[in-house]
């Protein structure tokens, strides 16, 4: 399972101190002019070492694209790239070779297949969504080009929502050798109706797959959300309206932009709640993989929250998942003009 999506696809591979990780977007449309530097920026927000806020780890994540692309333009197949790693220090995860983390990978990934990477987490690393950035950058591109925009936020950083406090909240984790999670929101802007299957493909269904494979994610909402369990139906309803622009709209949208599990050309609105950040400095009882009791106490360098750098990888799986569902939607439109012609 290291593909994602049906008709726009990423396939990613390699492990977070190996030699490089990469990818393999099948699906993208072509004849379309790729923006190098804005793919390296959306890289650039996510890359670490960046602030006090993130790890120390000093990556450059220069991207090398090596196929499907020429004179600039898609050219419709394949397209392969990697990103080399250049900072990794294996020694510094030496003291964690026989050992399980607690809340993270370890133990599960040994019980998977038997064994495990144990240097920075191996494939189970944050650093492989370096390479969703890039398929999510591709994507934004090719859905700008019928006018949708993609842009999330943070919105909780601990215990509070104030933006003013979040750096505080988790400098103050970091001080006292801990992490500390948080909640990211998203909004698709843009989208037209009809996008999402009916029953097993719902557009929300999509999303949320997408927003819980990346690494940390521990709940995800769209509309009201839970609130809306508090909720009477007249509370909850979108009043449709005809829009001054002609088109079918709602007086609000507590449904976050789907319904029935298709979109209703509203923005679509959804939340991500991350947790904290399993591997902390501090003393914890765990066992090694020998089933023995031991303490860990784990060094080397790790965010204390993921929040700052989980932003761009929820917009580009964000991204990819709603270019996914526009060309399976017009895939069944064109198909349908066929075919009563």
């Amino acid at each position: 399972m290291n593909t994602f999506g049906t008709l726009f696809r990423l396939t990613d591979f390699g492990e977070s101190h190996g030699v490089a990780i990469g990818g393999v977007v099948d699906g993208m449309p072509a004849g379309i002019t790729i923006d190098f530097d804005d793919i390296q920026h959306q890289l650039d927000r996510r890359k670490p070492g960046q602030s006090p806020l993130t790890t120390a780890r000093n990556e450059s994540d220069k991207v090398q694209f090596l196929s499907g692309i020429f004179e600039g333009r898609t050219t419709g197949t394949p397209i392969g790239f990697i990103i080399p790693n250049k900072d990794s220090r294996s020694k510094d995860y030496e003291n964690i070779r026989h050992t399980f983390r607690p809340n993270h990978a370890d133990y599960t990934y040994s019980a998977k297949y038997g064994l495990r990477d144990h240097r920075g987490g191996g494939r189970s690393s944050a650093r492989e969504t370096a390479i969703r950035v890039v398929g999510g950058a591709l994507a934004q591109q090719a859905l700008a080009l019928h006018g949708i925009s993609v842009e999330a936020r943070a919105i909780q950083i601990g215990g509070t929502a104030n933006p003013d406090m979040f750096e505080q909240e988790i400098l103050a984790a970091k001080k006292d050798r801990d992490s500390v999670g948080g909640v990211i929101e998203c909004i698709i802007s843009g989208v037209c109706p009809g996008l999402g299957e009916p029953i097993f493909g719902k557009l929300q269904a999509m999303l949320a797959s997408a927003m819980m494979s990346i690494n940390a994610a521990k709940g995800f909402e769209y509309g009201d959300g839970f609130n809306a369990a508090s909720c009477r139906g007249s509370q909850q309803a979108d009043n449709f309206h005809i829009g001054d622009n002609g088109r079918v709209c709602t007086r609000t949208n507590h449904s976050g932009g789907i319904q029935g599990g298709i979109s209703n050309g509203e923005d679509i609105v959804f939340r991500v709640a991350f947790k904290p950040v399993a591997t902390i400095a501090r003393q914890l009882e765990t066992i090694t993989d020998d089933g023995m009791p031991t303490l860990l106490e784990v060094t080397g360098r790790h965010d204390p929250c993921v929040i700052p750098r989980a932003i761009p990888v929820v917009e580009s799986m964000a991204a990819m998942t709603i270019l996914d569902a526009l060309l399976m939607h017009r895939s069944r439109y064109k198909f349908a003009s066929v075919s009563n012609s």
